[in-house]
């Protein structure tokens, strides 16, 4: 592998006329000047300096960098991740698109956006000092990533839609259409209605660019093209009882493409009557009542309410309309330098790396071996991404047919959005009747103060423009609609916890819960996370809620469990998006530094009051209601960070909540580079709600009580004992899973397994101040080590680092000046803290005995009343699904009755053998399933069964099936295969 050095000195034995190669900041110029033909002598200093800057940090490891690891990848890949990030942050660059930086760089889109989630982690620091402390909401990389992984879903739904609407184009035959492959006017059709959603999206959505209003948006624009192409190019079935609504003898187009795509017939409406507006301002067209011309190719559709422009598609008038509306887009395209949106369209566009957009969405993770050629499929996310979680992409039913599609990313979101318009939608938006009697039956009727900051709370989330203030109409009323629909939920889910609360303590009177300030953010901030989550918004992702309602991680890990349990109707995928949510705020965000965590361990834990106070870890007070109306009345519909909002909360028990999450400078943090280590984010189901504690969990008032308050359970434990008790029964459980898949990935033993699990309990226990900071992947890792250390054990920290890169759960966290690798952690910090814990486990050491060490009986830091005890290893509830052979990408499962019609449709029947249904006429299940065996088994030419217990299986998620289902055989290589690890941790 080349040296860094041979990237950036100059050989100063050779010149430009002998082809010798110049410094990496000449090359920079060079490829500025006459490859990107830009003369923006200001735009070309700021890129040089930050090159300069970041070089050094991106090319330290070449290898890890693109798809081959060689030095002029890295190098074109450095240049483009520094024009995006100067273009993106600065005034100059006017017209340089991300699109133009790719092609000249030859990279396509895909890889471009896994490098540039690294490069950010890595030259974050150097960022903020050029650009500022808000430089990562000025660039929006994650808005961007995810407003590309909308765009892939969307392009698909419109490729299959044209598929099942025109004749010309086989669906069996044509998986990749684009403007090449499909001939004559269709291909036009095909260009104009893209091109006319585009402009939909930018003049009509502007910053509403959710997947559910841009579904509705397309499916809008297939309605137009379906009310004007010729009969001769139509494919639209009125015969088809499945899909078509009929009214009448005719065919109601709306409902039925209504319940093709699960749209909102009223929302649809809506969308296809701005998108005639549209059609009448940017084209000069001039629209009738279809009922009236009554066009040939309408007589079999009811045609109320359709507007019909007489010369919209014809030949003439189409070439015309397209080219107003490829200038439009230029225009649009050129000021805001983002991702040409027409490369969906385009003839062989070498930006979307052909033959990657495949399965539904893309993986934009970067986890280890995985991050090289990560293939396509679905979130959230994600991953996986932020969308939904994997579902087969899945064929039409017939060739040429109108029968629903099966499950997509885009079907789930719908179905998911349904949910919220047929179960959601429909409930009041004040306090039902019963809730009204648990308000009114406090101390004081607390009724009049809950409306209130409900309106004042999801006004903050989801903000409004008056009159003469920035915001389109488009967006007020999307705010307005998402605020509704978190309200509602909001009084139905509260409803449902007073009940059980009143049960749990026999009494209506729910005074301590119904008026403490900190609870009821939390359930606001859990009901709008769940409404943009249902929506898929591209510009309010997680933890926009808690910054814009001034609660912490620690707070809303309070509230989830709950609300899944009391909120019975709540859909899988948004399940799936509480507990993915939970686990990510358990992993790492309740360690951040302004965590209400630390106050409550302040607590419960006095010793470590002092290390805390000199860290600044404890969280802040909360802004007041009163401060968030005064700062929404002067906004313009979006909130700053709330520091500016900070007041002191007046009632003593809520003084301890923190505004948003700040950025850690002063602590040590302990975070490495991707080369050796890197600290995981979660994108996977953890099933933690169905790992039950070994108690009671308390009841909702004393885990929002004051911390220094009597626990109601009794016992003299403070409420801060209470609640962290909870909370590292959490940790604990998490943990469990996590150090379970890694000894099944390692082929370790049971007895390693309950060894370190027990050290990782004594390490939270007794060693609590470990944790600060820091994501328990660090903790878990080292216990690894230590434990294999002391065991004598043959594992070395590059193996356990290097299985760990596979986990599913393993993600990029920040690197920089304020951290340092695994291993130097392990050497300089674990080690000397944890060393006599690791003594116990050691043969004939105290731990072997007991539980209960002399030096922890000794020790200032011993166990705090709300530590775990160090118990067995739990039992883990087995993961569906399972992966039955470590050679091949087979998975069993539970077949879910739901499931059983889908699966064997028409199109999908021979993919799947389900137990009790043949695969061939005439033939026994057991026939089928010695059938399966025999081709699970071929190459051994072995009669044998699957085998369930093989140690090389693991537990996996819904996003290994995806990466393995659609990953290319010798695609993925392990970034850290070729790396030089650093020297492995000393013996101690």
């Amino acid at each position: 592998i080349r040296d860094l050095k041979d990237m950036v000195e100059l050989n100063e034995n050779s010149s430009s006329e002998d082809g010798g190669r110049a410094t990496i900041e000449a090359r920079f110029a060079n490829f500025y000047k006459n490859d990107l033909r830009l003369e923006d002598d200001n735009f070309l200093a700021q890129a040089t300096k930050l090159l300069e800057e970041t070089k050094n940090i991106l090319l330290v490891n070449i290898s890890a960098v693109g798809t081959t690891g060689t030095p002029d990848e890295a190098e074109r890949y450095l240049f483009a991740l520094v024009l995006y990030s100067v273009r993106r942050l600065s005034e100059n660059g006017k017209g340089l698109t991300l699109c133009q930086i790719l092609r000249s760089s030859k990279l396509n889109i895909i890889d471009f956006f896994k490098e540039l989630q690294q490069y950010l982690i890595k030259v974050g620091s150097i960022l903020s000092n050029h650009y500022g402390g808000d430089w990562e909401k000025r660039l929006q990389a994650k808005e961007s990533q995810t407003n590309f992984i909308h765009l892939v879903l969307l392009n698909k739904l419109y490729k299959r839609a044209f598929q099942k609407f025109f004749s010309k184009v086989d669906a069996d035959v044509d998986k990749n259409l684009t403007v090449e492959n499909v001939s004559g006017n269709e291909s036009r059709y095909y260009r104009f209605g893209w091109l006319l959603f585009l402009a939909l999206r930018e003049h009509v959505f502007c910053s509403v660019r959710d997947l559910i209003t841009c579904t509705h948006g397309l499916v809008s624009i297939l309605a137009i093209i379906l009310i004007h192409v010729p009969d001769c190019f139509s494919n639209f079935k009125f015969n088809d009882s499945e899909c078509i609504v009929m009214k009448g003898e005719k065919a109601d187009l709306f409902a039925s493409l209504c319940k093709m795509y699960d749209t909102s017939e009223d929302d649809l409406k809506k969308t296809y009557e701005k998108a005639n507006n549209l059609i009448t301002d940017m084209l000069n067209k001039q629209g009738c009542l279809a009922s009236e011309c009554k066009p040939k190719n309408l007589e079999n559709i009811v045609t109320d309410g359709l507007i019909y422009f007489e010369d919209l598609i014809e030949e003439s008038a189409l070439s015309v309309s397209i080219t107003l509306l490829e200038k439009d887009y230029d225009v649009a395209i050129c000021n805001k330098g983002e991702l040409d949106e027409r490369i969906f369209i385009n003839v062989d566009d070498s930006l979307l790396a052909s033959g990657s957009l495949s399965g539904g969405a893309i993986h934009l993770n970067g986890n280890g071996a995985k991050r090289k050629h990560d293939s396509v499929s679905s979130p959230t996310k994600t991953v996986t991404g932020p969308l939904s979680p994997f579902r087969s992409p899945g064929n039409l039913t017939n060739a040429g047919g109108m029968s629903k599609m099966a499950a997509t990313p885009v079907s789930t979101a719908m179905s998911t959005a349904k949910w919220l318009r047929t179960v959601v939608a429909p409930l009041p938006s004040k306090p039902s009747v019963e809730l009204e009697k648990f308000l009114s039956s406090c101390d004081r009727d607390v009724t009049a103060d809950v409306i209130r900051r409900v309106q004042i709370i999801l006004e903050a989330i989801f903000p409004t423009s008056g009159p003469g203030q920035c915001g389109s109409f488009m967006d007020n009323i999307w705010a307005e609609q998402r605020h509704l629909e978190a309200m509602k939920l909001y009084y139905r889910v509260l409803q449902a916890i007073c009940t059980a609360e009143s049960q749990i303590l026999h009494a209506k009177n729910l005074t301590s819960l119904l008026t403490n300030e900190r609870f009821h953010r939390c359930m606001l901030a859990c009901s709008a996370e769940l409404v943009l989550a249902t929506h898929k918004t591209v510009t309010m992702l997680f933890p926009t809620v808690l910054e814009r309602t001034g609660i912490t991680a620690f707070d809303l890990s309070k509230v989830i469990e709950s609300f899944i349990r009391h909120e019975e109707s709540l859909p899988r995928e948004l399940r799936r998006h509480l507990n993915s949510l939970e686990e990510r705020l358990l992993e790492s965000m309740v360690w951040e530094k302004g965590s209400s965590m630390y106050n409550s361990l302040t607590v419960a834990r006095p010793v470590l009051s002092a290390e805390i106070s000199q860290l600044g870890l404890l969280a802040e007070p909360m802004p007041s209601l009163d401060a968030i109306a005064i700062h929404i009345d002067m906004s313009c519909g979006v909130l700053p960070p709330m520091q500016s909002l900070l007041k002191n909360d007046k009632n003593g028990e809520n003084g301890d909540i923190h505004s948003p999450k700040r950025s850690c400078t002063e602590y040590r943090s302990v975070l490495v580079e991707r080369n050796s280590f890197t600290s995981p984010v979660k994108d996977r189901l953890l099933a933690l709600n169905n790992l039950k504690l070994k108690f009671q969990p308390p009841a909702l008032q004393s885990a929002f009580a004051s911390p220094t308050g009597p626990s109601p359970g009794g016992g003299g434990e403070t409420c801060a004992e209470t609640a962290l008790n909870v909370f590292f029964g959490k940790i604990v459980k998490l943990a469990a899973v996590r150090i379970n898949g890694m000894v099944e990935r390692l082929q370790l033993s049971q007895q390693l397994r309950e060894s370190v699990y027990c050290l990782f309990q004594k390490v939270l226990g007794q060693r609590t101040n470990l944790f600060f900071n820091r994501h328990i992947d660090q903790i878990i890792l080292c216990c690894f080590y230590g434990v294999a250390k002391i065991s004598q054990l043959n594992l070395t920290f590059k193996e356990i680092i290097f299985n760990y890169r596979k986990q599913p759960h393993c993600k990029p966290q920040k690197s920089g000046p304020d951290h340092v690798d695994i291993i130097t952690f392990y050497n300089e910090i674990f080690v000397p803290a944890v060393k006599p814990l690791l003594v116990e486990l050691a043969p004939g050491g105290s731990a072997q005995i007991s539980n209960r060490g002399s030096e922890a009986r000794n020790n200032n830091d011993g166990p705090c009343p709300a530590s775990p005890k160090p118990s067995t290893f739990p039992s883990i509830p087995d993961m569906s699904p399972r992966k039955v052979s470590s050679k091949h990408n087979v998975y069993v499962s539970p077949l879910r009755s739901s499931k059983m019609d889908a699966l064997i449709s028409h199109s999908s029947k021979s993919y799947y053998a389900c137990v009790g249904e043949s695969t061939h006429a005439y033939q026994s299940p057991s026939k089928d399933l010695t059938a399966i065996n025999t081709q699970l088994n071929g190459s051994r030419k072995l009669r044998g069964t699957l085998n369930f217990d093989d140690v090389d299986v693991g537990l996996v998620t819904d996003s290994i099936v995806a990466n393995s289902l659609y990953a290319r055989n010798g695609d993925l290589r392990a970034s850290s295969s070729n790396t030089p690890l650093k020297s492995e941790p000393q013996d101690s």
